[in-house]
């Protein structure tokens, strides 16, 4: 299919449901649903089987399930075993270092294949898909003989894994309302930064058995995933605007969310399967939405170039900031050579509590109090850029103090506990960043919210693929201290004046490149 007919095929794709100024739909009648005063996006139904309704046991059971960290667990376990697998296969240190960036290409494929199938079938059925292919490859990794072959199958890890980064957040998007969405997108990305950092803290007592045992346990855990997936996680697919228009919230005039929070109704009165009542293995489409064609999920990431904000926000933040976590993630064993595997995985512990404080402390639930609090100051509208401002400390944290610290520390011979401090600054750093970055585009355009995490999680994955492949000839050449500090200098005066100029003229930006001509399929009828 040529590239005007596939653009044609977008743009068949006209937004059909009655949408307010600020993409929230409303109720068949016209009513708007409140919270605390300001209206809710997405807007909720009396229907017991909407995934906004579920209790919030429900809902946070799906969640933990689907925000698991193999995604990234997969690509960084592996390297406290590096010496191994260089003697294993007779490779450089610089083809070790591609391990990592291999299946990393396929965190980055993945999404472009999967992502239109979630919006057609539903999720469920695309997780368990998905962690069967990681299950299965990841037993071929383990077993591998050669090098290609070992490629061959981390590749395929990153691939069937890949649903995490793009389904799981459409599944964040599902269950729980924009007001909660700081925390929930902060807790999704603490998965992603956490399975990187987890990965080699494992992965370093594992290779006490053997470098091949590292792969077992991690085909153990994506077994145990499955089980689970097949076992708790319910569909969360929803055909919202169709059920608006049979099961609204109905009151006279607008209606306060807290005050009608448990009528619900029967939801026999609509004859459509629907989320929990659809089958355990569902092959059919979700009905009650227009569905795409499986290759849209394609053509919107080009089309998505048309709206900057989503392209300077993600490519700045994957390409000037983030790929250097994979600079400090496959060096550390050259910076700590004269440590053992099992000790090496436990220098990772300052990434890995960093990451921790600030999800905790500074990221998901502080982005979403600022966001609430200037709101309200704005008449009780949210705009998106009202998510930038954490975006100046977590760029600080992690340039200037962390990425710097570390590189001088290593060629000073510092003690070891400096890089620790320097690791739990540049981490906190990367957690913010990150909570900031992807609640920032998902608020940007809600409607489209699997398009543009389709494009960030496309976007990050070829940076962390990129960065192995050229991390070690700089290094080799400029020592720690000037490579990493020419990172954190590129990382704060790149990103921190892109930003600023988002925030002033972000909303300018959106305005005149409108509206993106395609929704996600629950806001279709």
């Amino acid at each position: 299919m040529g590239a005007a007919a596939l653009e044609a095929d977008v743009k068949k794709e006209e937004l059909d449901e009655k949408s307010t100024p600020t993409g929230i739909v409303e109720q068949s009648d016209g009513l708007v649903v409140l919270k605390d005063g300001m209206r809710l996006h997405p807007q909720p139904t009396s229907d017991p089987l909407d995934p906004l309704n579920w209790s919030s046991f429900k809902k946070h059971t799906v969640l933990a399930i689907v925000i698991y960290f193999m995604f990234t667990y997969i690509t960084t376990t592996t390297v406290p075993a590096f010496p191994e697998l260089q003697e294993q296969f007779g490779i450089s240190y610089s083809q070790v270092n591609w391990t990592v960036a291999i299946p990393a290409l396929g965190l980055a494929v993945g999404p472009l294949f999967w992502s239109s199938l979630a919006d057609i079938f539903g999720r469920r059925i695309i997780f368990l898909t998905g962690t069967l292919i990681a299950f299965v490859s990841t037993i071929g990794a383990a077993v591998a003989k050669d090098y290609s072959n070992y490629m061959a199958a981390r590749f395929f890890q990153g691939f069937g894994a890949s649903p995490a980064s793009t389904v799981g957040l459409a599944v964040v998007m599902d269950l729980f309302f924009e007001y909660e969405r700081g925390q929930k997108l902060g807790l999704w990305v603490l998965a992603i930064d956490t399975g990187l950092l987890a990965g080699p803290i494992i992965g370093g007592f594992m290779d006490l058995v053997s470098s091949a045992w590292i792969q077992w346990l991690t085909a153990i855990l994506f077994g145990v995933l499955l089980i689970l997936e097949f076992v708790f996680m319910t569909e969360t697919l929803y055909p919202r605007n169709y059920m608006l228009s049979r099961m609204p919230l109905s009151a006279g005039g607008d209606i306060d969310m807290e005050k009608i929070e448990h009528q619900k109704r029967d939801p026999h009165e609509v004859d459509l399967k629907r989320t929990k009542r659809l089958l355990m293995i569902n092959l059919k489409p979700v009905p009650g939405m227009r569905h795409p064609n499986p290759w849209d999920s394609v053509v919107r990431f080009i089309l998505t170039f048309q709206y900057p904000v989503v392209v300077i926000g993600v490519t700045i933040y994957c390409f000037a900031w983030y790929w250097w976590t994979l600079s400090i993630i496959t060096m550390l064993p050259a910076a700590y050579i004269q440590y053992s595997p099992q000790i090496q995985g436990l220098l990772f512990l300052g990434l890995l509590l960093g990451t921790l404080f600030a999800e905790i402390f500074t990221s998901g639930r502080l982005s979403d109090a600022i966001v609430l609090r200037l709101a309200k100051k704005n008449g009780g509208v949210r705009l998106p850029e009202m998510r930038l401002w954490l975006a100046y400390p977590a760029a600080l944290l992690s340039a200037k103090v962390g990425l710097i610290i570390w590189g001088v520390s290593i060629d000073k011979a510092y003690h070891w506990m400096v890089g620790q401090i320097a690791f739990f600054l540049f981490a906190a750093g990367i957690q913010m960043g990150n909570t900031v970055i992807t609640s920032y585009i998902v608020d940007s355009y809600p409607l489209q919210s699997m398009s543009v995490i389709t494009f960030y999680a496309v976007a990050i994955n070829l940076s962390a693929f990129v960065d192995p492949f050229f991390i070690a000839p700089w290094q080799a050449k400029s020592g720690f201290t000037w490579a990493f500090a020419a990172q954190g200098i590129i990382t704060f005066f790149v990103s921190v004046p892109v930003f600023a100029l988002l925030h002033r003229y972000g909303g300018i930006l959106r305005e005149k490149s409108g509206q993106p001509r395609w929704v996600n399929p629950e806001y279709t009828l």
